[in-house]
């Protein structure tokens, strides 16, 4: 798949998540055999652009090529500051956020609300690319409710504006991420316009992966919550895409390296008061594919040092 002058090494893009995407995790993905792993969100506000939550999102010290930023905002000229004030820090793709269904976000007009109002994104598309020289994309969902499904003509706008790939997640802002993600918008949306889709939604497995890229005749997939606590997920994809059908599932001390040099990235990207408490949640993801003591989430939870939490992870799998 080619994103402007950035020819990806395969077909599997880490999702942009708020919370998740910072900078440990995107190298650990892409460690793992993502072809891109896309930043968290950053907001347009210009009162928010020398705040330190920004600026640690756009800290890319040490990330491999290329580099991609997600921007979220509703106000066309406020977004390409952004955009060029993101170029300046380092990104060398602007992805932008009409996707997100939150409930703060779409209060504001912008993620998925911006669907609503197909002039006022074809006015921030056109701002956008036209304030950067690198390659511009757009993460979408299918519509703002089941009755309201336009993503193709916003694929169609989208096209028209410059922007160089689409991402689509195959729900609705109304269904959040509940019942099951639909995939005929996209493959409709493939159908439809010449540049790059990416298709993402409940894409969990080897065989999931495979099955979505068929059926929508996407040029790559894009997992979210599907790498939470499980960044070999991409490996495993990657090489039953290749048509290496033998399971490839790491050891238990390869499990564990990852884990304490995810922390240790934590600790060192966030400092420990905050590494330590974002580590937390972290952790509780991979003890979703852990076998641990029932005890054992809480007991790391309740710990507030460094050295705590990586003890107990030694003890954890010392056990």
């Amino acid at each position: 798949m080619q994103i402007g002058p950035y020819r990806l090494a395969n077909r599997l893009i880490l999702a942009p998540m708020a919370g998740v995407t910072d900078r440990p995790f995107r190298m650990l993905c892409r460690r793992y055999g993502a072809a891109l792993a896309v930043s968290e969100m950053v907001s347009s506000n210009p009162a928010l652009r020398h705040d330190k939550k920004t600026l640690r999102r756009s800290d890319h010290a040490g990330e491999p090529e290329p580099r991609a930023v997600q921007i979220l905002g509703n106000e066309p000229h406020a977004m390409a500051e952004a955009a060029r004030m993101n170029v300046d820090r380092g990104a060398q793709i602007i992805d932008i956020n009409m996707g997100c269904p939150a409930k703060k976000v779409c209060q504001k007009a912008a993620g998925s609300a911006l669907l609503r109002d197909e002039r006022l994104v074809a006015r921030i598309l056109e701002a956008v690319v036209g304030a950067v020289s690198v390659p511009v994309t757009l993460k979408i969902r299918t519509g703002w409710d089941p009755a309201h499904r336009n993503a193709v003509t916003i694929a169609k706008i989208a096209e028209n504006s410059g922007i160089q790939s689409i991402a689509v997640h195959g729900r609705t802002r109304a269904c959040g991420f509940s019942g099951q993600a639909e995939y005929l918008t996209i493959r409709q949306i493939k159908q439809t316009v010449g540049i790059p889709v990416v298709a993402n939604g409940d894409i969990d497995s080897p065989e999931k992966a495979a099955a979505v890229l068929e059926f929508t005749g996407a040029d790559a997939v894009m997992i979210g919550r599907a790498a939470l606590g499980n960044p070999w997920l991409f490996r495993r994809i990657d090489r039953f895409l290749c048509g290496n059908a033998e399971p490839v599932t790491p050891d238990t001390e390869e499990i564990r390296n990852v884990v304490l040099d995810h922390l240790k990235g934590l600790y060192t990207f966030y400092g420990e008061y905050l590494g330590v408490r974002i580590a937390r949640k972290h952790v509780g993801w991979y003890l979703n594919h852990l076998p641990h003591p029932p005890d054992f989430g809480p007991l790391f939870n309740s710990q507030d040092g460094a050295n705590q939490q990586l003890e107990l992870i030694d003890r954890l799998f010392n056990a």
